[in-house]
């Protein structure tokens, strides 16, 4: 068995690879034939990674489920494939391919870890797909998106401020709102409105005042996030804003300033607050203090660490010795098991997400959408670096969950609704171009 599970982790991490040696080699060339037949094996590389996990889980602990799960996993993820190429006509496909590999790899690995969560994230997958399915309609027929600035923030400070009348706390942070048993966190939702209304307000007009009135609700976005003690968020909301402000009115000053506040602010925040007094210890010296806060970071650099560069092999490690290693801490038990070869491929895949929906951006003609593309990219890759980051002790751990692949319904509901909206304004901006062209002929 250990020779079994040994060859088959080094058989996901060569065909991990190679997907991801696709992700940078698809665009060599202007050959459509040739991108579309290595769109078609990446796909074919997901349907093995995901076969060979599962063949290896269930030969672990014989539990019929995880077959079960396969095929069902399978079947949605053939039929979304087909369905999203006909709502989304000339969607990018690597972008597409990117999003069901790093929900495969989510999704056997919560089967390692509890199968109950991989059910439960399973279902909130289907459902998610489902939803999003109906995005580019939305978007293509609500016209008026771009003329909601003030109003996505009002709402969206709304959403985050009802928090404090039901939230209860969830390791460590007052910003989940638990209904019979069914937790979700509102900020997850509003990063979304957030981008919405910076790229509607500022597009419009960047002159100071402007800038003024919308620093007031960015601040306030992110003051509510701090009280919550939710600092991830905090961190993504602020850093979403600098950039996007730099990026519509060209003045590096505004970034340099926000940069200057935020470390202020950043260290008021550890003189104040015990608990981020407690992640900054633990990130300078979490052995010193393993029994009263660096016990996740001192586990998970033990799991990596003990991974090496092609891992245990899947079912081999000891994920359940990391805390809340469903979530915050999934990096440390891919690493452990399926090695830092694999760990670097999932970074990469990241990488390739976030240059295309840089891409993409620089592509759209549309202010409005052009900046919304801009600020959902830099959501999601800040996200994944303050994940990773905290996971590897370069940052302190700031209770992030790493894109479509940790455990977490609201995340991987936000991720997927994210990753929808580029693609529906990148469809959208590909038909009108099309009608110009056709307009011009």
């Amino acid at each position: 068995m250990n020779t079994i599970v040994k060859l088959c982790g080094y058989i996901i991490v060569i065909i991990f690879a190679l997907y991801t040696f696709f992700c940078f080699t698809v665009f060599r060339g202007k050959d459509k034939e040739r991108s579309e037949r290595i769109y078609s094996r990446q796909r074919v590389c997901i349907f093995l990674i995901s076969a060979v996990a599962h063949a290896v889980l269930y030969l672990m602990d014989y539990d019929f489920r995880i077959i079960i799960l396969f095929v069902l996993q399978m079947i949605v993820f053939f039929i979304a494939v087909h369905m999203y190429q006909i709502f989304y006509k000339g969607l990018s496909k690597l972008v597409l391919n990117n999003m069901f590999m790093l929900l495969m790899i989510g999704i056997f690995m919560l089967e390692r870890i509890n199968i109950g969560y991989a059910i439960r994230q399973s279902a909130i997958v289907l459902a998610g797909l489902i939803f999003c399915i109906f995005i580019p309609v939305i978007i293509k027929k609500i016209s008026f998106l771009d003329r909601l600035g003030w109003q996505y923030a009002i709402f969206g400070i709304i959403l985050l401020a009802v928090v404090f009348l039901f939230a209860e706390e969830k390791h460590g942070a007052k910003n989940w709102i638990i209904i019979k048993g069914i937790a979700f966190q509102p900020s997850e939702f509003v990063k979304i409105l957030f981008v919405f209304f910076i790229a509607a307000v500022l597009t419009k007009k960047s002159n100071f005042k402007r800038v003024a009135a919308a620093s007031l609700f960015a601040a306030a976005h992110v003051l509510i996030l701090v009280i919550e003690k939710d600092l991830g968020g905090a961190l993504i909301y602020f850093v979403t804003y600098l950039i996007v402000l730099t990026a519509v009115t060209g003045n590096v000053l505004y970034l340099i300033a926000g940069l200057s506040g935020g470390s202020a602010a950043a260290v008021i925040a550890w003189k104040l607050f015990t608990h981020v007094q407690t992640r900054v210890n633990a990130w300078r010296d979490p052995w010193s203090i393993i029994d009263s806060g660096g016990l996740q970071v001192a586990q998970s650099l033990f799991a990596i660490a003990t991974g090496g560069w092609f891992g245990m092999g899947l079912g081999r490690g000891l994920p359940g010795k990391i805390p809340i290693v469903e979530s915050d801490f999934i990096f440390a038990a891919i690493s452990e098991e399926l090695g830092g070869v694999f760990a670097i491929c999932i970074l990469l895949v990241y990488i390739s997400c976030f240059i295309m929906f840089v891409n993409i951006s620089i592509k759209i003609k549309k202010p409005f959408y052009k900046f919304t593309a801009l600020g959902l990219g830099i959501q999601f890759i800040f996200q994944v670096f303050l994940g990773v980051g905290g996971v590897t002790k370069f940052i302190p751990s700031t209770g992030v969950t790493l894109p479509l692949i940790s455990y977490g319904g609201s995340s991987v509901l936000s991720t997927l609704i994210l990753f929808s909206i580029i693609q529906g304004i990148y469809v959208l901006n590909g038909s009108k171009e099309a009608e110009d062209e056709e307009a011009e002929g």
